[in-house]
């Protein structure tokens, strides 16, 4: 057996040899006879003509084989490109030498993906990891219990976006109020509630003191917590500047919308069962958004005071 599989060898490479050969003398019998055909002088040769058939024969067999080959790369190309899915077959289809996904900021709830041209796009969460950790659950402004954020987040999205994952068209409002499965928070009774402006106040304050003290405060914050030590009259008009311009952040539009809340809501929540009407309460037109003269009167802080020393803030911070 393994006789004839050497015999078989040496054969195939005999032949592969004598076709090689072939066709170095094919090329050199065309270059002389070019040759021939360009010279001013006419000359006699002896030569017997000589017949290329089995010559040609071969080329043709060798051009066939180079373009079978060609044609099972271009298959495999093919083939290749119909499995590649997603953002890679359009970045590859629009010749593009990067995701424009890696610069796209999408808001909360979205992720960026391609369009056919290959323009990034910011469309809802496809998909939410599920959450078995009771708390990563979150409690909903709807007093629900939702697995995640994310699901909260991309609820929304559904809704704006009016997707056929929207459960409830109320849902385009929808948000996180505080980490952890909805509990009974109680009743906030007229007398807890008219004294909570002047709680709310000092927790400011005393938060802003704090974080002067450990150096966290920007300069021009520092220099209003050193006024509001210096001048009690400040005191609650600095601290109530200094956490509506710091909510003011996504984006700043002079307004501190339901979402922008969180940070107070989430953090107190727990502790204060009279902030979530406290907040609510702030809206006074009802648009979903706090304006700093519906935090003034909140706070019952003078109005006009906070106004000014407010857009002064914004002036120096830009």
């Amino acid at each position: 057996m393994k006789l004839r599989l050497c015999l078989l060898l040496l054969l195939v490479v005999l032949l592969v040899t004598d076709l090689a050969d072939a066709k170095r003398r094919r090329k050199g019998r065309r270059r002389n006879r070019n040759k021939a055909k360009t010279t001013t002088t006419t000359t006699t040769t002896t030569e017997a003509p000589v017949d290329d058939t089995i010559e040609d024969e071969l080329d043709m067999m060798m051009d066939d084989d180079a373009a079978l080959l060609a044609e099972e790369e271009e298959a495999e190309q093919e083939e290749e490109e119909e499995e590649m899915t997603g953002i890679d077959a359009i970045i590859r289809r629009n010749n593009l030498d990067h995701d424009p996904c890696e610069t796209k900021k999408c808001g909360k709830g979205r992720e960026c993906s391609l369009s056919e041209a290959g323009e990034p796009v910011c469309t809802c969460v496809s998909q939410c990891t599920h959450e078995t950790d009771a708390r990563r659950q979150v409690c909903t402004n709807h007093n629900e219990t939702w697995n995640s954020d994310c699901a909260v987040y991309k609820q929304r999205c559904e809704c704006t976006d009016e997707l056929d994952g929207c459960q409830d068209p109320k849902n385009t409002h929808l948000h996180v109020e505080y980490y952890g499965q909805c509990r009974d928070m109680g009743e906030c009774s007229e007398e807890e509630m008219a004294d909570f402006p002047r709680r709310m106040r000092e927790w400011l304050f005393n938060v802003m003191k704090d974080l002067a003290n450990r150096e966290q405060l920007s300069p021009l914050y520092s220099e209003m917590e050193q006024e509001a030590e210096a001048d009690e009259q400040k005191r609650w008009v600095n601290a109530a500047i200094w956490r509506w311009c710091e909510l003011d952040t996504h984006p700043v539009d002079r307004s501190v919308s339901r979402h922008e809340l969180f940070p107070i809501r989430a953090t107190l929540l727990s502790m204060e069962h009279c902030i979530a009407p406290f907040l609510d309460g702030c809206d006074t037109n009802g648009d979903r958004d706090i304006s700093l003269s519906e935090w003034a009167k909140c706070l019952q802080v003078t109005d006009g005071e906070i106004k000014e020393r407010c857009e002064n803030i914004k002036q120096e911070s830009d």
